[in-house]
C-alpha cells in the first residue's frame, strides 16, 4: 500500500509531466495550440487527461522502493510488473506517455530509495535499478529495442543504465538559462531543444531513420546557436523546425520523456501535505 510520502513523488511526477506537455511550440510534439492530433496522431487534451492515469502506478513505484530499501533485482521486477500494469490503464485513459512512464517511474523509485537525493545523485540511484534485467519482460522484443539494435542506439534501456545523460544535460539546460536570465517556458524549451540536439531518439530512427534523425538533432542545434527561445531568431528558428517536423509527421516522443524526467528532478525534494485539522 501507497503511503502519502508515495502519493506526494506521484504527484510530482505527474506534474512534472503535465509542464512538459504545456510547453508551446514543442518541435514535433502536440502542444496547447493543437486543436487536433494533427500528424503526430496525438492531441494535447487527450495527453493531459491520460497523464493523470500515471499517478497510481507511480505511487506503487516509490511503494515498492521505499519497501525493499535497495536497488536490487527483486526491485526491478516489480517496477517493471508494476509498468505493464500502468501502461494497461493508460490506454484505456487514451494512451501515450510510455517513455515518459520508463523515465519517470525509475526516477521516482530513485527518489523514494534515496529521499534526499536531486539531480545528477538521483541519476545515479536510477542506474543502479536500471543496471539489473526485468525478468518478468515479455520475450519478444519491443519496437524500441529492435530499432536500438538495429541502428546502434542506446535506446530507453541504454539511457537509463548510462544514468540518464540526457535527464543530466536537460538539468544544466535549465540551470544555464534561468542564470542568464531567461523566463521559465523558455528555459524549459531550450533544455528541450538541448536534449533533442543528441538524443539517439528510436522513435525518430523508427519514422524518419538515421537521415531523419540528424535532421532534427541539426534543427534543434540551430535554435540554440541562434539565442535560444528567449531570443527573436531563436523563436523563429524554432517555429520553423515545429512546422517542418510536424509536416514530415516526426515526433521526438522520447526528447519529451526526458525533459519530464528532468523537470520531476529539478522540483525535488517535494513536502508532504500534512493531514487537514478536523473544524
Amino acid at each position: 500500500m501507497s503511503s502519502r510520502e508515495d502519493e506526494t513523488l506521484a504527484h510530482a511526477a505527474v506534474t512534472a509531466l503535465t509542464w512538459q506537455l504545456a510547453l508551446a511550440p514543442k518541435p514535433g510534439l502536440p502542444d496547447p495550440r493543437d486543436l487536433g492530433a494533427r500528424a503526430t496522431g496525438e492531441d494535447h487534451c487527450s495527453l493531459r487527461w491520460s497523464a493523470k492515469a500515471l499517478a497510481p502506478g507511480l505511487a506503487a513505484m516509490a511503494a515498492a522502493a521505499r519497501r525493499t530499501g535497495s536497488a536490487t533485482p527483486g526491485l526491478r521486477a516489480e517496477l517493471g510488473a508494476i509498468g505493464r500494469c500502468t501502461e494497461h490503464s493508460v490506454a484505456l485513459a487514451g494512451g501515450g506517455h510510455r517513455g515518459a512512464l520508463w523515465v519517470l517511474g525509475l526516477l521516482v523509485a530513485a527518489a523514494a530509495l534515496e529521499p534526499t537525493a536531486t539531480g545528477c545523485d538521483l541519476a545515479a540511484t536510477a542506474k543502479r535499478i536500471a543496471a539489473h534485467p526485468d525478468r518478468g519482460a515479455p520475450r519478444k522484443p519491443s519496437r524500441g529495442s529492435s530499432v536500438s539494435a538495429q541502428f546502434g542506439a542506446a535506446g530507453a534501456r541504454g539511457e537509463a543504465r548510462a544514468g540518464f545523460p540526457h535527464v543530466r544535460r536537460a538539468l544544466e539546460a535549465l540551470a544555464t538559462a534561468r542564470s542568464a536570465g531567461a523566463p521559465e517556458a523558455q528555459a524549459r524549451l531550450d533544455a528541450l531543444l538541448t536534449v533533442m540536439s543528441t538524443l539517439q531518439d528510436t522513435e525518430l530512427l523508427h519514422t524518419a531513420g538515421p537521415h531523419g534523425l540528424r535532421r532534427v538533432q541539426a534543427g534543434a542545434r540551430g535554435v540554440l546557436e541562434a539565442g535560444g527561445t528567449a531570443t527573436a531568431a531563436g523563436r523563429a528558428a524554432l517555429t520553423a523546425l515545429d512546422d517542418d517536423l510536424h509536416a514530415r509527421a516526426w515526433s521526438p516522443r522520447g526528447s519529451g520523456g526526458l525533459l519530464a524526467g528532468a523537470l520531476f528532478a529539478d522540483a525535488l525534494p517535494v513536502r508532504v501535505s500534512s493531514p487537514a485539522r478536523a473544524a
